[in-house]
């Protein structure tokens, strides 16, 4: 259970430094920054807890690839940068939860805040119900 946490930590702390890391062209030979669109989500459970570990990914709304990926926190909370003036698609998925997919405009503002309530999946051999 220990080596699982603390590859799951590894996995996020990796993610979050590429999510928060300055990408190439950062900013333009005036010095200035280049805009950016921030989708900020936070992952509960059920039972409205915050859900770690969780896998999310987005793309652009009209690719088939994912271009971010990252996992939630201890407080259940994952982050992107991603380029304005699209619109994109995240994808949320946990061991145990059904997939949870979310449209994001980043077409206008310049930051979305989602809050993402996982829904259990049902148990095999129960008839489906949970």
């Amino acid at each position: 259970m220990r080596l699982t946490i603390a590859l799951a930590g590894m996995v996020w702390l990796a993610g979050a430094a590429s999510v928060f890391a300055p990408a190439d062209g950062a900013q333009n030979a005036s010095g200035s920054h280049v805009r950016v669109f921030v989708i900020f989500a936070t992952v509960l459970n059920d039972r409205g807890f915050a859900l770690t570990g969780a896998r999310a990914r987005v793309r652009r709304s009209e690719e088939k690839k994912f271009r971010w990926e990252g996992m939630s926190d201890h407080q259940g909370e994952v982050a992107f940068r991603v380029p304005p003036g699209a619109e994109y698609e995240m994808t949320i998925e946990a061991r145990g939860f059904k997939t949870q997919t979310r449209k994001i405009d980043a077409r206008e503002d310049n930051q979305s805040d989602l809050t993402i309530r996982m829904e259990p999946r049902a148990e095999k051999g129960t008839g489906g119900k949970p």
